[in-house]
């Protein structure tokens, strides 16, 4: 069983570059996103509300109506780009797959073990995560390897029947097979997995090493129970998105973006769905670093604020960070992704008075449906977008271009409900409320984000913050004021970033083996070795997608190293992987001490070192989207109108700016408010905007 033997329909292998509009969607807990590039330059966007019961409804609805607004047919696109996170929420929610755990003997209770640590340490009434294959569905089979990937024990005929009459008899709609030690040899886990496909057919079997071959037995096993808990939920939903794609006569190339921020075909994202559940938020990232850097900026703080929570990463240099473990529904996923951390509410989340008489924000969202009390479907509960609409920042007749008229009475009884909740009277008005929910979340915003630049060590004041998503220009001066950032850049695309960053997704993929030895002569030829055979392997797997390759394709290896006795391993670059040779012990010794130095300010060059795992990353470019450009100012800034808006529990009259009037080099100063199709940006007193040439607005601090 190979797991790089990817067929599908529309990859698009061996065709020339494509001439035409390409699509990039990224589906989200409220709207559904849809960018196009134009053929005679620019980009068109538009959002669709997410239909949560069929989320492929969305993606044709919103294509259609994008296609339509452009003076375009759906048939016209060339290629699609398509994140998603429901893959993300089907492990969160645990909506996923009835799935079994087939195991070395004398290892079942592998996962209920995990790394036997408990959520929080001091609380007495914390539960563990609750395992994603119960004990019943976990079958052990004699197979096992030594941690050289010497076969110790190999099942026989009897064995792998029995196993596969019990696996048969759970039920399951998938399994995944983790041999102890299968990462030392893969071939072996695979041919294993074969064996057992072949004795229940009906069952899709996934082996731990095809999908991530990295030791550390619990976290392999995670992420191969992760896959198979989702692959029937994504093979179905990739499945509808073909047919309503194909009822719109669109037979263009389809690529899923990855966690990693980069993309993959339709038929790889099938096969290993694991690696498409971060893939929304990481393609915001990179689109977010691109424009930055073509903006003269390269230490940024992004913020993504969309109908459920928030997002921030952190860019240092240009580049994001990867993070080669994270956390997911309390799991760890050791796969290689970019670093995004979740900081709070997002739009649609409730405002809410607490068991103690206290006024909260989230963790519940109202969604997409039936979404705030102002959307009028049905809400009963009042949302931080209730709160933008009573405090003033945003219009109810403006909502997504006017396409969507908002209830402000609706809004604000349900926030008057929850004066009077507070104190039994009512004393406090509901726009007092709405402001003070916004300063709630705020503050738990700053909490989140100051925690994870000091983990850096990293000054806020250092950064731009650079906001997307629906919210994310409504609510950044607010948040930037909080933590102590002074330089905002909006994005002229801001609400449909993601979408944008999935059009510009170079085709990436990310492959590791662990060695766990002592550097010497013998370990580096190793290094060597495994570098040879992932270039292969990367080459072959890129020869599938068929990406339309606009420029070199990149081998970028690494290895975790670290001084022995060190509990963590370093991640250090080793350079463009076409020829390691030149990757002797000496070479590997100088680039962990010169990565460690930077981190740590010193070296230890009489240490032993160990070689962790060995990775590499191929990347191939896809074409760049380009970028919208804003026309010259011409005149002086007048605002069409004005408007009361509360902001820091203060009432003032800010300047209403339409987005699309703003030509570059115009400046404004606040307190003001700019209002584009679909979004909107808040300029509190004390800060100015003005429009860079690019189109993107930048907010700066007059403080």
């Amino acid at each position: 069983m190979n797991d790089d033997a990817e067929t599908g329909t529309r990859t698009g292998a061996g065709t020339d570059p494509p001439r035409g509009p390409r699509g990039g969607i990224d589906v989200g807990g409220t709207f559904t996103d849809v960018v196009l590039t134009l053929p005679g330059g620019g980009t068109a966007h538009h959002k669709e509300p997410s239909t949560p019961a069929d989320p492929a409804l969305a993606v044709a609805r919103g294509l259609s109506a994008a296609t339509a607004a452009a003076g375009l047919a759906p048939a016209d696109v060339v290629d699609i780009a398509h994140g998603t996170t429901i893959g993300l929420n089907a492990i969160i929610q645990r909506r996923g797959a009835r799935i079994a755990l087939i195991v070395s003997r004398g290892h079942r209770d592998i996962l209920e073990i995990g790394r036997s640590r408990m959520p929080s340490s001091f609380d007495l009434h914390a539960a563990k995560e609750e395992p994603l294959v119960p004990r019943e569905r976990v079958i052990e089979v004699d197979a096992r390897l030594d941690a050289n990937g010497r076969v110790l024990r190999d099942p026989d005929d009897a064995d792998l029947v029995r196993a596969a009459e019990e696996l048969s008899a759970t039920g399951a709609d998938a399994a995944a097979v983790v041999v102890l030690h299968g990462h030392t040899a893969p071939d072996y886990e695979a041919d294993l997995t074969a064996r057992l496909a072949a004795l229940v057919p009906d069952v899709p079997l996934v082996s731990s090493a095809a999908v991530w071959p990295e030791v550390r037995e619990y976290e392999r096993t995670l992420v191969a129970c992760m896959n198979a808990y989702i692959q029937p939920l994504m093979s179905g939903y990739f499945d509808r998105l073909e047919e309503l794609l194909t009822g719109l006569d669109v037979r263009a190339p389809i690529f899923i973006t990855a966690s990693n921020g980069g993309s993959l075909s339709l038929a790889s994202a099938r096969a290993r769905p694991i690696e498409t559940v971060l893939s929304g938020p990481a393609a915001g990232v990179t689109a977010a670093a691109r424009l930055a850097q073509a903006a003269g900026t390269t230490d940024v703080v992004t913020f993504d604020m969309g109908g459920t929570s928030s997002d921030i990463a952190v860019t240092v240099g240009g580049a994001p960070e990867f993070a080669v473990n994270t956390t997911i529904g309390g799991m760890p996923l050791i796969l290689p992704v970019v670093a995004v951390g979740a900081i709070g509410a997002g739009g649609g989340s409730v405002v809410r008075v607490d068991d103690f008489g206290l006024l909260k924000t989230g963790p519940d969202s109202a969604g997409a449906d039936p979404g705030p009390i102002a959307y009028g479907r049905g809400g009963q509960r009042p949302t931080i977008t209730d709160c933008y609409l009573v405090t003033g920042v945003i219009d109810p007749e403006e909502f997504l271009g006017g396409r969507m008229s908002l209830d402000r009475d609706a809004a604000e009884g349900a926030l008057a409900d929850l004066a009077r909740a507070l104190d039994g009277e009512g004393n406090q008005t509901a726009r007092a409320i709405a402001d003070g929910a916004l300063r709630i979340a705020t503050a738990g915003m700053a909490v989140e984000l100051h925690k994870t630049l000091a983990r850096r060590g990293l000054d806020p004041a250092d950064f731009t913050l650079v906001p997307y998503g629906g919210a994310g220009p409504t609510h950044a001066a607010l948040l930037a004021e909080e933590v102590g950032i002074t330089d905002i850049l909006v994005p002229a695309s801001a609400a449909t970033l993601c979408a944008l960053g999935a059009v510009g997704a170079d085709l990436r993929r990310d492959f590791a083996r662990s060695l766990r030895r002592p550097l010497d002569a013998e370990s580096a030829a190793a290094v060597r070795s495994v570098l040879d055979d992932l270039a292969e392997r990367a080459r072959s797997w890129l020869a599938d997608q068929g990406g339309h390759e606009a420029g070199p394709v990149r081998l970028e290896a690494s290895a975790d190293l670290s001084y022995l006795g060190q509990a963590h391993e370093l991640r250090v670059a080793l350079g463009e992987a076409d020829d390691p040779s030149e990757l002797d012990a000496a070479a590997l010794a100088e680039a962990l001490h010169t990565e460690h130095e930077r981190l740590y300010g010193f070296r230890d060059t009489g240490a032993a070192i160990r070689v962790g795992t060995v990775r590499l990353a191929v990347v191939a470019p896809r074409p760049d989207p380009g970028a919208d450009r804003a026309a010259p100012a011409t005149g002086e800034v007048e605002p069409r109108a004005q408007r009361t808006v509360t902001v820091h529990g203060r009432d003032v009259r800010a300047a209403v700016h339409d987005r699309a009037a703003l030509g570059s080099g115009h400046r404004l100063t606040g307190p003001a408010v700019i209002v584009q199709d679909d979004s909107t940006v808040l300029v509190p007193p004390g800060w100015s905007a003005q429009v860079e040439p690019s189109g993107h607005l930048r907010l700066r601090s007059r403080s």
